[in-house]
């Protein structure tokens, strides 16, 4: 197979709103875009994912402007775009179904936010066996405060996010890294 697929989670203007609070790593999206040039450049197969909200509340709800994505990440006419209604990239889409169809093995996940999306994205695409990369500059978290009320900045809910993940369900590498070793592939 040795196909290659590129996942952007949730890279929606709904997360610049106030209400998330603090966040990390300000050069994400600017990161996405630099690795979704160097993608398109190579002709691999790009997929966005658009978390969708059916609530007319939610930042996320489609009649509302932060459901749409952001302008530096935006689709092409020709890219793929599964919206999705829970953290997995993978549950209730045909994601799995696509990637498998089109003889996809190996993928690169960037998106927003590190401890919900793209921590539940990279997880299910380690256990469902595709060989799963998660570009650590190329994703973003935002503080928490816990059930005793206790707050973790956004570096540390990002670091030991990406943790959890590296070396068990993907490996965690840099933009820098994807694109000096990816160059030649």
């Amino acid at each position: 197979m040795n196909q290659k697929a590129i996942i952007i989670v949730d890279v929606q203007k709904a997360f610049e709103h106030e209400k998330w609070g603090e966040r990390n790593n300000l050069d994400a999206e600017k990161n996405i875009s630099c690795i979704l040039t160097f993608w398109r450049k190579k002709g691999w197969t790009v997929i966005h994912i658009q978390h969708t909200f059916d609530q007319p509340h939610s930042l996320f709800h489609p009649m509302n402007e932060g459901h749409q994505f952001k302008e530096i990440v935006k689709p092409l006419d020709e890219e793929t775009v599964i919206r999705k209604k829970v953290n997995s990239s993978f549950i209730g889409t045909n994601l799995e179904e696509q990637l498998r169809t089109n003889r996809m093995d190996t993928v690169m996940i960037t998106s927003l936010t590190t401890p919900h999306c793209v921590s539940t994205t990279t997880r299910m695409s380690g256990n469902l066996g595709f060989d799963t990369y998660l570009i650590s500059d190329a994703t973003a978290a935002f503080g928490l405060t816990d059930q005793n009320d206790t707050y973790y900045d956004p570096d540390t809910i990002h670091r030991l996010s990406l943790a959890t993940l590296h070396d068990e369900f993907a490996t965690v590498i840099t933009t820098e890294q994807l694109i000096s070793d990816w160059i030649e592939k």
